[in-house]
């Protein structure tokens, strides 16, 4: 595969730079896009708009090959997948490639959305190209080099497990690295083919395992230097209430304790260790003003949101005479769905490190969105953005809660910081985090199925009441199309299931509500699909089908879902008699570019619910790492399960009633079930992987229960129906 790129000063890259005695490849954004919004096109003769430089790969003089990551390592496995594509194209030795993450600047935006951010599953897809080119940028100066230094051809020379070879003769990349770095860059690489990859496509374990076995990863958590201090702000319990008095005397008493500070968002304790600050906050005596301020309480919720679940909403999408298809049908299902907030609850609280010293601002953390954090905290402190240097740590997970368009923690951590007039580490509690706010927001779904005779859909009315999670930050203007959030609708106004008939209405209303919600693993997915896949099986129990069968003939037109469907359903032993007491329920569903199906083999006792086994089947193009892909699959259901089974945010009186994971219940080891994943070989178009997995869990799940019990399940947690 030949690529042209145009590499001259005003469109592409130049490669002549050297540090630490070694080559340094700059490589761009091909025609960077603002974030979610369409390319413009150039005007006729003129060259499209310029590139940043954004990514950078070094090869050192001790054949050291280190990439710089543009996105976060958060678990999903980026730290080895994007080196396996440049060392695919470099002809690159395995053992010497570094990783580093990249710093915060422009010259590392997403590729498709036009800021620095990790998510929506898009980083391997988004940088396919540009780190595959990079590695051929690479190869091409090394060999022009080796080819000036014996005085031979080009053309005569080949390039192998880091090494330029002309017959017997070799040069290591690291002995060539400095005359390459004075090349003139070529306008002209040659990418491999797909028979030539040596990593692409094949098992490979991971680059960070080692330092995360061994402790030296550096996680946000672990950032210790001298003179910096542990801060932890005390918050209000009802949010959108505003401080009214502080009394911190006893507070200063604590040992260990430096001063108490007002921030934005409540009262800071400064000390010289985390236990002080704790105390310190334990003892601090505030009281808020909450008069006239919303108190959320989840049962009024649920009714105001069923209620309207049963008027009309704004159109989100449309086609046909619905309701007139509906009083036609033979049979019709109707069905209420309720799914709660949930918490992203990662393993490593948040936490921010915040250094302001005269001539900037230096900040450590895990973040999934750089380029949001370093804006806002360079709008507190009153300074360029180039001035705030972020320095991204191992993030210990992040589910969407490090991705946030407000930048709340890092933007606390700033104030935290500015007021302490010192270096600080503001430190959330495992209480702090579940509070704390940001959650997938509560769902209810109300849908009427009308079916003809042979137990087929024909009519398909849908409405959907939630909170927008896109409303009030600044992709508001992009993602808001009409009054619809397109990602409270997604997984429903976009299902094959509901676009292939004729007639079909869904609608939505959009909840106002002082409790702070964002993006959560899988997004509206992580709702949609349960109830999709539960419509689904509730048409099959009620025309007499088998769930796999049926679902066979509704997506016959959509190979990709067959091509999961039939690979998991044959793995699985869909029509093979299972062990007594033991029984299957199956989903399927398309998130991110990829289509994933679920089969959980069940059993019910006394109540209890116990997952025996997940076969998984997943089409998502091209996996780069069929290991990483298979490790997501796996993480995606034990944290579907954990949601599922037991995982609920609840509020009474305003305030969060869970604190922790004793009542906040996230999957235990001893619950995690034996887990199959297949990898449909595919040539369509690269999806995304760290999210597609989780959707179609509860559904496979739920469906599983109603074979074994007969009681459909239409609300989540499972362990709140079933006790």
């Amino acid at each position: 595969m030949s690529t042209n790129i145009n590499l001259s000063r005003r469109t592409f890259i130049k490669a002549t730079a050297f540090v630490a005695g070694g080559l340094v490849i700059a490589f761009s954004i091909p025609y960077a896009k603002r974030f979610m919004q369409k390319e413009q096109a150039a005007a006729p003769g003129q060259d499209k708009p310029l590139p940043v430089p954004n990514a950078f790969l070094r090869i050192g003089t001790d054949d050291s090959i280190t990439v710089m990551l543009a996105h976060s390592e958060m678990g999903q496995g980026v730290w080895t997948t994007l080196p396996m594509l440049i060392a695919d194209e470099l002809d690159a030795d395995w053992s010497k490639i570094k990783v580093e993450h990249a710093p915060a600047a422009p010259d590392y935006i997403h590729t498709a959305y036009g800021i620095q951010i990790t998510g929506g599953s898009s980083t391997t897809w988004s940088e396919f190209d540009r780190y595959r080119q990079a590695g051929a940028l690479t190869r091409a100066l090394l060999i022009q080099a080796a080819a000036n230094t014996w005085g031979v051809a080009v053309d005569s020379l080949r390039t192998e497990n880091g090494f330029v070879r002309n017959g017997e003769q070799t040069l290591s990349y690291g002995q060539l690295a400095e005359k390459a770095a004075g090349l003139e860059t070529p306008t002209h690489v040659t990418l491999k083919t797909p028979d030539q990859w040596k990593f692409i496509g094949k098992p490979t374990r991971r680059l960070d395992s080692a330092e995360k076995i061994n402790g030296t990863a550096k996680f946000g958590q672990d950032i210790q230097f001298e003179g910096l201090k542990i801060g932890m702000v005390a918050r209000s319990p009802v949010f959108g209430t505003t401080l009214a008095s502080v009394d911190d005397s006893a507070t200063l008493k604590v040992s260990g304790v430096i001063k108490v500070v007002k921030v934005p968002t409540g009262v800071a304790v400064i000390a010289d260790h985390y236990w002080a600050a704790k105390q310190g906050r334990d003892a601090l005596k505030l009281t808020w003003q909450t008069e006239g301020k919303e108190k959320p309480d989840s049962a009024a919720l649920l009714k105001q949101y069923s209620a309207l679940a049963q008027q009309p909403g704004l159109s989100a999408a449309k086609a046909g005479d619905t309701a007139q298809a509906l009083k036609q049908a033979a049979h019709t299902v109707t069905a209420e769905y309720v799914l709660p907030y949930l918490s992203h609850a990662p393993m490593e609280p948040l936490n921010c490190a915040v250094k302001i010293t005269e001539d900037g601002c230096e900040i450590w953390t895990g973040t999934q969105m750089q380029t949001t954090d370093q804006g806002a905290a360079a709008k507190i402190l009153g300074m360029p953005p180039e001035k705030v240097m972020i320095h991204t740590q191992f993030l210990g997970g992040g589910f969407g809660r490090r991705a946030n368009p407000r930048a709340d923690f890092v933007s606390e951590a700033v104030e935290v910081a500015k007021a302490a007039g010192m270096p600080v580490k503001t430190v959330w509690s495992r209480e702090d985090d579940i509070k704390g706010g940001f959650y997938r927001p509560m769902f209810v779904h109300r849908a009427s199925i009308g079916m003809d005779a042979d137990g087929k859909p024909q009519a398909w009315q849908h409405t959907l009441v939630g909170q927008s999670i896109i409303l009030g930050t600044p992709f508001e203007k992009v993602m808001i199309k009409d009054g619809i959030d397109a990602t409270s609708v997604e997984g429903v106004a976009d299902s094959p299931y509901v676009k292939d008939l004729p007639n079909h209405q869904v609608e939505l209303h959009t909840m106002p509500s002082a409790v702070p919600v964002l993006w959560w693993r899988s997004v509206g997915h992580s709702h949609s699909a349960f109830v999709m896949e539960s419509l689904i099986d509730e048409l099959a129990h009620t025309a007499k089908q088998d769930p796999v069968a049926y679902r066979r003939q509704l997506l016959k037109n959509h190979p990709r879902h067959l091509a999961t469907l039939n690979l998991a359903a044959e793995k699985a032993g869909w029509d093979k008699p299972l062990p007594e007491g033991i029984f299957r329920g199956i989903a399927v569903h398309e998130s991110f570019g990829s289509v994933v199906t679920q089969i959980a083999e069940v059993s019910v006792k006394e109540g209890q619910v116990k997952v025996h086994r997940m076969v998984t089947a997943i089409d998502c193009g091209l996996a780069v790492n069929p290991d990483g892909v298979k490790a997501q699959m796996e993480s995606s259901i034990a944290f579907g399960l954990g949601a599922a089974l037991s995982s609920e945010i609840s509020f009474k009186d305003g305030e969060v009633v869970q604190s922790n994971f004793h009542d906040y219940q996230v999957l235990r080891m001893k619950d995690m079930p034996k887990v199959e994943v297949y990898i449909v070989q595919s040539s369509e178009k690269m999806g995304g992987v760290g999210e597609p997995g989780l959707p179609p869990v509860a559904p496979a799940v739920t469906n599983a229960i109603f074979a074994a019990t007969g009681k459909r399940l239409r609300s989540l947690p499972i362990a709140n129906q079933l006790a």
